[in-house]
């Protein structure tokens, strides 16, 4: 009975190994995939209503100055329907990007922990696949933070789409009639509640949805600065109890322990500053106004 020959070459892939490499390709092409509709596809989703599509972000500029000009003009708080219609194509936008980037942080955040686990099992792999896993992993992490700013500052845009738009004006470049209606806005916000008997109603309705931006920012911010100093503490919890010997670990648990308190402290000041804002919004308003913000 003559012995099986033995085999030669490598050995085909175990199964965990092809599952690992599948859910990472899957992941891959959902990150390429959301950052593409990130970019094209928030305006047709916000171009819901007949004659809402504004086509380029020029002509969507122009239009929001034109009817920025007759609002103030109309002398009235109640917005006139070409700057209503400005409006809420504007929250429509933002919460289409919101949910966009929601959806592509989920994913950046799957595709991380994927990763960074398969690093930390990296003890049969080359030095050259182990720092392969922790450069995708560090660049996932930054894309994931950068996917919640975009989720945070969305969010803040379709809470108050009317103080979103104010950059859209050209503030310190501004001429013809539009210019006239800028210096008669800093003017106003120049005057102390006693110095005028009534404010336009244009006005009011400006300095409340500044200070709404502001208060949905501050709010925003501070839960996330919650939600990152529980995982800080998460990530430090893990590392003490991490056996001394599993240096690779250790080192990743207090990496992520002191990058999610340094952008909790980030998060927290954002916090801060918005709240000031939202409580005394007339000052960071005129400053906009005359160029400053």
């Amino acid at each position: 009975m003559t012995a099986a020959p033995l085999r030669t070459g490598s050995a085909a892939p175990s199964r965990p190994a092809a599952l690992h490499g599948r859910a990472l390709a899957v992941l891959v092409g959902a990150v390429l995939a959301l950052a593409a509709a990130f970019v094209l596809a928030p305006r047709p989703l916000a171009a819901t209503g007949p004659g809402d599509d504004f086509g380029e972000a020029g002509e969507l500029t122009g239009a929001f100055r034109e009817a920025f000009v007759a609002y103030w003009s109309a002398g009235e708080r109640r917005f006139p329907p070409d700057l209503d219609r400005i409006v809420d194509y504007w929250s429509r936008y933002h919460v289409a990007k919101g949910v966009i980037a929601a959806m592509l942080l989920t994913v950046l955040i799957a595709l991380g922990v994927l990763l960074w686990k398969a690093f930390l099992k990296a003890e049969g792999l080359g030095a050259g696949k182990r720092l392969s896993l922790a450069a995708g992993g560090v660049l996932t992490t930054l894309l994931a933070l950068l996917s919640l700013a975009a989720v945070m500052a969305n969010v803040q845009g379709a809470a108050a789409p009317f103080a979103s738009l104010l950059p859209m004006l050209p503030t310190g470049a501004a001429d013809g009639e539009l210019a006239g209606v800028l210096a008669q806005v800093g003017g106003r916000l120049t005057l102390t509640p006693s110095e005028v008997d009534q404010n336009p109603p244009a006005l009011d309705a400006m300095v409340g949805d500044f200070a709404r931006y502001h208060e949905a920012m501050a709010v925003i911010a501070a839960t996330v600065a919650v939600g990152l100093v529980l995982l800080s503490a998460l990530a430090w919890k893990r590392f003490r109890r991490t056996a001394p010997a599993d240096r690779r670990t250790r080192r990743t648990l207090g990496s992520f322990g002191v990058l999610w308190a340094l952008v909790a402290l980030f998060a927290l000041v954002v916090a801060v500053a918005n709240t000031t804002t939202a409580a005394d919004p007339r000052p960071a308003l005129l400053a906009f106004f005359e160029g400053g913000w």
